[in-house]
């Protein structure tokens, strides 16, 4: 599976491979009922600690993004298309307030603002 961890990130690793294998769920690269790496094995290939991997597979099960099955192992969840649909607005907003904070840095009017986000919108 390629997950990428950065040391350099300000987010800790088992952040970090939950929002990439959310990422893939989200994006279809990754299907209902695709298996995930084995706990042990994906901590070995990203040279990480068993106990970082634990902890990311059961954030994502509690975020309904995978399932466990005792001796079988973790698959991708059936897509709960409000699960998703709530994920993708988190990170919109997470975007937008980004976008706020750089507006106002460079003193944008709130009206600069909505008409910047209307012309990308638009795609003009």
């Amino acid at each position: 599976m390629d997950i990428i961890i950065s040391n350099s990130s300000g987010s800790p690793i088992y952040e970090q491979i939950v929002s990439q294998i959310k990422g893939k769920i989200i994006s279809g690269e990754m299907a209902e009922g695709d298996a995930l790496p084995s706990i042990r094995l994906l901590a070995k290939e990203l040279r990480i600690s068993v106990i970082t991997t634990k902890r990311a597979y059961e954030e994502l099960e509690r975020e309904g993004f995978i399932v466990t099955q005792p001796g079988r192992g973790s698959f991708v969840a059936g897509k709960n298309l409000e699960l998703i649909k709530e994920e993708h607005l988190r990170q919109l907003e997470e975007l937008l307030a980004q976008s706020c904070r750089l507006a106002a840095d460079c003193g944008l009017s709130l009206e600069e603002l909505e008409e910047m986000l209307r012309l990308v919108y638009e795609g003009d």
